[in-house]
């Protein structure tokens, strides 16, 4: 515990970042690392708690108090060292991760929690600026072979664990850029592409190899799907040239909303518009144009995704942005009700804050148009009670409630309900209830399918969730395939 009364003498302090009015102007990061005297000042009011919930709140279970107290001392190789022990790739979750580390902080419970976010985002950026991040390649080579299907987090996290271990690792994505949803579903503003290229320039020098624009599977990925493979590889051929096969691709089929006029044009879902604009930052010729420039837009999804969705079509140029949520709203308390669980608590994104009209409990009846685009919504307001029989909020329209909201772009971000493709149909591979792959995460044959030699791990297994999940879950596929491959795993899980 770097300093025993820090938390008492100490205020929170926010990372740097741009106004509203500036970030709107362009696609560049806008937060910056906090400076070192204010990294040192958030580590001393850590309290080094005797049970720290900060630790079981992150699904990776960092090691939270220990590098905190090491950035008090500016110990900074320590305290990187601290990080990357459970954490594969601090620099994505120090910018994009919600933090559920934060909500469970002792301190929450009466004051504002450590801000231990910023302190993971800027030991890594020292650490990038500082050239400690090094390739650690394997010192031995143990001949077997692994193919990790899907290069978002999961995938990245079990293939680097995996080529540390001396297996031979390839990456197959279908795109035509590694990284995933990371890659085409985060907008740079958030997260700019080139802290993607740096780590996958580490991971090659590690031994692992990249194969883009490959497509697994048969029929190829569903609506609202990026896909641009050159080539299509069949499982049957993984499962003869590889010793294992992880399935990584994630949860991208998403939710769609069936009712009239859903077929009219300018509605689209979220990841057909926020994957071009990501193409056009990363330069791509001949991106199909799907711009909210002058236009009204309603995104419907009050999550992370239709937040993206908020910030991009701000920084296009939209004339309104309005965003709508089934849900109520939730309360608007100033500390944790329910700690150390994740509380429901009105947040306000970056991207809310640029500008966006938010409207809870709104359900959409229907699409208006005229020659074929549509030019307005029909909504009606929602109440929700609890049901006496099942204690579950259910909805219920309110009568006399419909009103029509202009549109000209309505973009469709109300979550994903699991993989895209067929890709599981064409390995095989069992589902459970929510068509996500089988697979238990404890015991013997933990992340391993129900078709020998293949795992599945990330949102592809467990469903639509956070990053630090899909890192989690990673590496724990990678100490799994370890063990089924070599009898025995030192892998870390």
């Amino acid at each position: 515990m770097g300093k025993i009364t820090g938390f008492m003498e100490y205020s929170r302090l926010d990372e740097p970042h741009e106004s509203p009015d500036q970030r709107r102007r362009h696609f560049r990061e806008f937060i910056r690392p906090i400076s070192d005297d204010d990294a040192r000042i958030q580590g001393a009011r850590c309290m080094d708690c005797g049970i720290p919930f900060c630790m079981s709140g992150c699904p990776v279970n960092n090691i939270i108090p220990d590098f905190n107290d090491l950035v008090y001392a500016q110990d900074w190789r320590n305290a990187l060292g601290t990080l990357h022990s459970t954490n594969n790739f601090p620099e994505f979750t120090g910018r994009v991760c919600p933090a559920p580390c934060e909500e469970a902080c002792v301190l929450r419970i009466n004051d504002d929690p450590v801000g231990i976010k910023s302190i993971e985002h800027a030991i890594i950026d020292r650490a990038w600026e500082n050239d400690w991040v090094r390739p650690e390649p394997a010192a031995h080579r143990s001949g077997k072979s692994v193919a990790v299907v899907g290069s978002g987090p999961a995938g990245l996290a079990c293939a680097q664990q995996l080529a540390r271990r001396g297996h031979a690792v390839t990456v197959f994505e279908k795109n035509n850029r590694i990284g995933g949803l990371l890659r085409y579903g985060i907008p740079d503003f958030k997260l700019e592409k080139p802290v993607i290229d740096r780590r996958l320039a580490q991971m090659a020098a590690e031994g692992v190899t990249f194969r883009p624009g490959i497509y697994v599977g048969g029929q190829g990925p569903g609506a609202g799907v990026t896909n641009d493979a050159r080539q299509t590889i069949a499982p049957e051929r993984l499962l003869a040239e590889f010793d294992a096969v992880v399935l990584a691709g994630g949860a991208e089929a998403p939710r769609d909303l069936p009712v009239p006029g859903r077929e009219l044009k300018g509605v689209h879902f979220a990841m057909e518009f926020l994957p071009l604009q990501n193409r056009r930052v990363a330069g791509d010729k001949g991106v199909p144009e799907l711009s909210a420039a002058g236009k009204h837009v309603i995104v419907i999804g009050g999550g992370d995704t239709g937040s993206d969705c908020v910030g991009t079509s701000n920084r296009h140029g939209a004339k309104s942005v309005t965003q709508l949520e089934l849900l109520p709203m939730p309360p608007d308390v100033e500390h944790n009700p329910v700690w150390p669980y994740w509380p429901t608590r009105l947040r306000t994104s970056s991207s809310q804050e640029e500008g966006c009209e938010r409207d809870f409990s709104v359900a959409t009846k229907r699409f208006n148009g005229r020659d074929g685009r549509v030019t307005s919504l029909t909504t009606v307001r929602l109440e929700w009670k609890t049901d006496a029989a099942t204690d579950q909020l259910k909805m219920e329209e309110v009568p006399g409630s419909e009103s029509e909201l202009k549109a000209d772009l309505v973009l469709l971000a109300m979550g994903f309900m699991g993989p895209a493709a067929d890709i599981l149909d064409t390995f095989n591979v069992e589902k459970d209830a929510r068509s996500n792959a089988r697979a238990t995460t404890d015991g013997a044959g933990c992340y391993a399918t129900s078709v020998n030699k293949v795992f599945a791990a990330g949102d592809m297994r467990r469903g639509q969730s956070l990053i630090v999940w899909a890192i989690r879950e990673g590496r724990q596929c990678a100490r799994a395939v370890d063990e089924f491959l070599m009898g025995y795993s030192d892998l870390p899980r």
